[in-house]
């Protein structure tokens, strides 16, 4: 038995390095796979948590406190082994499409990522089953370690990749078990703590980080001549620079340039999202600047003030000086590229992230101030086009951000969005509905005055205007698409056969669609009618690349060529990953109540009505809606899903461990009294957090974290209360169902991730707020008819 406080350091240890490998799976994923897939993380942290309370249930034996030393041990063995055994799986989204067998390998995934929070799992669940009285002393160890972790991990990663992190955190998880272990698995923790650092320094190709072969960087280095310059990490992205000749990044140019491109170097984002970095020392290379449909707000318009969001390698900043443009401001999201170019590209990209350069998300910038400008320039492209994932939220194109960009137009501004072409159409319309729908909130009537679209071959440039366009400009747009051979879709009282001339389709259809979304009497039937979602999206429902209509499945199906990679990239996923993990749960928490070794069958079937593990099953829910509720409705005043993620889970894990630490001291904090106050309060955030980001972004970035992290301490503070408590209630009772309950809701907990993705993308995070307040106040309830009902006391119970 280990005595003492050791047992508290180990779980906090422990919970450490669980945390913080969930958090460096996730940063793996967004490298090797793609940033969307990170939803399955947590997912397999809490597979790995519950399974671990159904082997304990299954095996009594186990939950000797003994075994937590090797328990332990073999955390600091899992950690490294399921990271490099996930590395050699052959999973590829990609290859979804035409291979079914990819869907085993997620499978696989789960299974071999999930054996580090398994062995977790044993070293908590074995203390509660132990120490059920003391169980708010174990949660609030549990939850703080965790929370710690979310944070320290941060600081880890930005100096190391998370290829190497994953060895530091095995060398932490083989220390912990030196605290416990005696003789011989203390000479093997030892022995392996070498072998972790020779791993660490020398780092073997096994343990290097395997990408995508689909992924950009690795489609741009199989060309010829291709040559890989150097990677740099931050906590929050990874950005490789490159020379390939896939890197000719003139988005939409016309085919009346003839001439040669600039020198570029190539990088991207995660290894996905490939862009350019264009030399600017010879001004004569750069004429083809003047060529590109981006081009077209200078012709027309006044350029004493521009805004440029997110120009990536800058070649948006280029434009506007080749334009002319008097003072140019720039706001890149990625801290780290701009940090690139201003030390390692200065001169050769000319400098153009010196003066007027901020960190962060636009919308979130122009809140701090009143400036207006002449022109605010938005970029969709990067050198290959590729779809988004239909499971990522994006705040920037959202009804809320277009109020920011139309109300920081000077009077005459104009907004120019560019954006690849990816037939049949649905990108270009939910934008154009969406900006629609941002200008009648704001008091614009007859939108179709205020706006022009053009077409390349490759792009679409849409410009919107604060007021109505004139005789003047509209003249000089038929002239700058005349003379660079560029298709007009839209502009005040254009005709048909102004369309489609130069780069020729099929049909139509793109000068059908903007004029039935332009026209007030068509644009319900079109958005009604058409094959793929289109409807404006909010910052409740932040998907804006999802357009996929359950009813049209078998259409779209066709249209697609019949193939299914467009449903895998629209989210499609979801559901299967879904189907698996509800059969492993299912299976996790029924062992125990057909396991013959429990009780009798007359009293099994009480088991299994008992109101108390429902309790529990509701607990998993509701935590893990709130909480990831939570991090979505924080990303947009925070500016990063990474930034996010790290400060909600610091304070929902760090103060629920000091509401443990409370309820095992203060009598009056009770499950019931927790529950209820949980369900009020998620209430109260939902419409509280919208309203208090606008208040955040005035600040910067370290005072937004620490008052994120101050707001969500109260409703943190009772979320660590209901779990110890109904784990005490339980003990008291029986304690060999410890483990069942803690299996319970693990296993529900698994399938709260998913579920609230396909939840929000139906009804919206706030729903899902609410849905997670619904299951504490059923937890209340189960709680309550569970105290009513009269119970044996675990003297009394049936022997195993």
């Amino acid at each position: 038995m280990i005595k003492g406080p050791r047992i508290f350091l180990v779980i906090f240890l422990s919970s450490f390095c669980g945390l913080a490998y969930e958090l460096t799976l996730i940063r793996i994923f967004s490298i090797s796979l793609w940033y969307h897939f990170a939803f399955m993380i947590i997912s397999i942290a809490m597979l790995g948590l519950g399974a671990s309370g159904t082997i304990l249930s299954l095996y009594p034996r186990l939950r000797n406190p003994s075994h937590i030393a090797m328990y332990t041990f073999l955390l600091g063995v899992s950690i490294p082994l399921s990271y490099v055994l996930s590395n050699q799986i052959p999973f590829d989204p990609v290859r979804l499409s035409w291979e079914r067998t990819q869907l085993l390998y997620i499978g696989l995934y789960y299974i071999t990522l999930s054996l580090p929070f398994f062995c977790i799992g044993l070293i908590v669940a074995t203390a509660f089953a132990s120490l059920s009285e003391k169980s708010g002393l174990v949660y609030g160890a549990d939850l703080l370690g965790a929370g710690m972790g979310s944070m320290g991990i941060l600081y880890v990663m930005t100096i190391m990749g998370p290829d190497k992190v994953v060895f530091i955190l095995a060398l932490i998880a083989l220390s912990a078990s030196l605290i416990v272990s005696k003789n011989w698995l203390r000479a093997i923790s030892l022995v392996l703590i070498l072998t972790a650092l020779s791993f660490f320094f020398f780092q073997p190709s096994v343990t290097k980080l395997r990408m995508s072969l689909y992924k950009g960087l690795q489609l741009a280095l199989k060309y010829p001549g291709a040559e890989h310059i150097k990677t740099y990490l931050s906590p929050f992205s990874r950005i490789d620079t490159f020379r390939s000749p896939v890197v000719r990044f003139a988005p939409g140019l016309s085919l009346r340039y003839l001439h040669p491109l600039p020198e570029q170097i190539g990088f991207s984002i995660d290894g996905g999202d490939i862009n350019a970095i264009t030399a600017s020392g010879d001004p004569r290379p750069l004429a083809f600047l003047k060529y590109l449909p981006s081009f077209l707000p200078y012709e027309i318009g006044q350029k004493d003030d521009v805004l440029i969001l997110d120009p990536k390698g800058g070649l948006q900043v280029l434009v506007a000086q080749m334009a002319g443009a008097k003072n140019v401001s720039k706001i890149e999201s990625n801290p780290l590229l701009v940090e690139i170019i201003r030390k390692d590209y200065k001169e050769f990209s000319g400098n153009i992230f010196g003066d007027n350069t901020y960190s962060g998300l636009g919308r979130s910038w122009l809140k701090t101030g009143k400036r207006k400008f002449d022109i605010i320039d938005i970029s969709l492209m990067g050198t290959m086009p590729s779809a988004s994932f239909g499971i990522s939220e994006d705040y920037r194109f959202t009804i809320e951000a277009f109020n920011e960009y139309i109300g920081h137009l000077k009077p005459d501004g104009l907004l120019s969005i560019n954006l690849f072409i990816l037939p049949p159409p649905r990108i270009e319309l939910r934008l154009l509905n969406t900006i629609i729908a941002s200008m009648e909130e704001m008091g614009i009537k007859k939108t179709a005055k205020y706006i022009v679209v053009i077409r390349t071959w490759g792009n679409i440039c849409i410009l919107v205007k604060k007021s109505p366009f004139t005789l003047n400009e509209l003249n000089a747009i038929k002239k700058f698409s005349r003379d660079r051979r560029f298709d007009l879709i839209h502009y005040p009282g254009i005709k048909e056969e102004e369309s489609n001339i130069y780069v020729r389709m099929p049909s139509n259809e793109y000068f059908t669609a903007f004029k039935n979304a332009l026209n007030p009497e068509t644009r319900e039937k079109l958005v009604n009618d058409y094959l793929f979602d289109i409807r404006p999206v909010h910052d409740d429902d932040p998907f804006f690349h999802y357009y996929l209509r359950l009813k049209n499945i078998g259409a779209i199906y066709r249209i697609m060529g019949e193939k299914w990679q467009y449903f895998i990239e629209e989210g499609y996923i979801l559901p299967a990953v879904f189907i698996q993990v509800l059969f492993l749960s299912l299976v996790l928490v029924m062992l125990p109540a057909v396991a013959k070794r429990r009780v009798d069958k007359k009293d099994r079937l009480k088991l299994r009505l008992n109101p108390i593990l429902a309790y529990f099953a509701f607990l998993g829910i509701g935590f893990m809606f709130v909480e990831i509720s939570l991090i979505q409705k924080t990303i947009l005043p925070l500016e990063n899903p990474s930034y996010a993620m790290a400060t909600v889970l610091t304070s929902i894990l760090v103060s629920s461990g000091i509401g443990s630490l409370f309820s095992q001291r203060v009598i009056g904090l009770t499950g019931s009294v927790a529950t209820l106050a949980i369900s009020f309060l998620a209430i109260i955030y939902s419409f509280f957090l919208p309203e208090v980001s606008d208040f955040l972004s005035l600040h910067s970035m370290p005072v937004k974290i620490i008052l994120v992290f101050l707001i969500l301490m109260p409703l943190g503070f009772f979320m660590g209360i209901p779990f110890p408590s109904g784990l005490k209630i339980l003990g008291r009772i029986d304690n060999s169902l410890i483990p069942w309950a803690w299996a319970i809701n693990g296993c529900l907990s698994v399938l709260a991730p998913i579920m609230t993705i396909m939840l929000a993308m139906a009804i919206g995070f706030k729903g899902v707020f609410w849905l997670g307040a619904l299951a504490y106040l059923m937890a209340f309830t189960t709680l309550t008819l569970f105290s009513s009902a009269p119970h044996r006391s675990s003297a009394q119970r049936l022997p195993e």
